[in-house]
């Protein structure tokens, strides 16, 4: 414990001193008039022998040193309370959640269902409640849009803005940006794979999701299948859970997307099932919530209450030495 305002109790102290220096010369200067001015009184001296009068003396002295005693601590008391006592502490907030990734193709045989897809996006994340979420966005490459975060607020407002650029109203639309970069298009196993190398805390056992939205149209050659990218999902027990906007149209992409999924512990959706959200979120739940420990921060609080205490009592004795003194 260290005090945040030292100055205050030394001014304290040297207020005091100053007081018990003026005290000592008006009661010096005090006596030597009172002993000028007295009366006498015949045979006082064999008063004072008197055992009686001896121990109601001392008890008297007693009594007005512990006042004084008293008096002084609590004024030295006071001072310590004034210059507030600070102590340091060390806080690590914990969060009990689960991480789960967005993965979005964003190749051109998508255009017409990703701005929906979006909207499925940003309703499963209200649908959460304090998961980290993040997004990553591929065609012939993959960019991360938002890295895993609870900030909601945050993950909206870039859900949003995405969907904004399925509209193609700007010369290069968001989603343009940094997923071209590649030879071919729609290469879903770096997708997946590069959804897959975003989680962080690798060391630590949480509960991973990735959500991936792909009508699994190949048109490339990948560096990595996504039979691979699945296997390695799966290696890091990352669940796979797939939106497929073509099922019932392209039976063998939708055969291969569900197989990744189930490979992985997870499931494969079509777009518009009516549960399909609802379903995602209750998968993804069912899985045990893991705790994260966020960045250690020191700070520090005021820890007047020992002082207080102290000086409540010392205040209380002083009042009672007071009365029984007759002062």
């Amino acid at each position: 414990m260290v005090l945040a305002n030292p100055w205050m109790l030394l001014a304290v102290v040297g207020a005091l001193l100053l007081a018990i220096a003026l005290g000592v010369l008006l009661g010096l200067r005090g006596g030597r008039g009172a002993a000028a001015s007295g009366v006498p009184v015949s045979r006082a001296e064999r008063i004072r022998t008197l055992p009686a009068f001896r121990r109601a003396v001392r008890r008297r002295q007693a009594a007005l040193a512990g006042v004084v005693a008293l008096g002084v601590l609590a004024v030295v008391l006071g001072g310590v309370v004034a210059a507030r006592p600070i102590a340091q502490r060390t806080v690590q907030p914990v969060s009990t959640n689960r991480d789960i990734m967005l993965c979005l193709d964003v190749s051109g045989s998508m255009t017409d269902v990703d701005k929906e897809i979006a909207s499925i996006f940003d309703r499963l994340a209200n649908g959460f409640k304090g998961e980290r979420i993040g997004l990553t966005i591929f065609n012939s490459s993959a960019v991360q849009v938002f890295p895993l975060t609870d900030d909601y607020s945050f993950i909206q407002e870039h859900l949003r803005s995405l969907m904004k650029g399925f509209d193609y109203t700007t010369e290069v639309p968001e989603q343009w940006v940094g997923t071209m970069n590649g030879v071919g298009a729609s290469l879903i196993g770096d997708g997946l794979a590069s959804c897959a190398l975003r989680f962080d805390h690798a060391d630590e056992q949480r509960a991973r999701s990735i959500i991936l939205a792909t009508d699994n149209e190949l048109n490339g050659s990948p560096i990595v299948s996504l039979k691979e990218a699945a296997d390695y999902a799966a290696s890091k027990k990352i669940r796979i859970y797939t939106i497929n906007p073509v099922v019932g149209v392209d039976v063998p992409n939708s055969t291969d997307l569900a197989a990744a999924a189930t490979t992985t512990g997870g499931k494969a959706y079509a777009l518009r099932e009516t549960t399909t959200v609802g379903d995602i979120i209750d998968e993804v739940q069912k899985q045990e919530a893991s705790q994260l420990k966020g960045q250690s921060t020191v700070i520090w609080a005021d820890v007047p209450q020992l002082g207080i205490a102290a000086l409540l009592v010392i205040a209380l004795g002083f009042v009672v030495l007071l009365w029984r003194v007759r002062l």
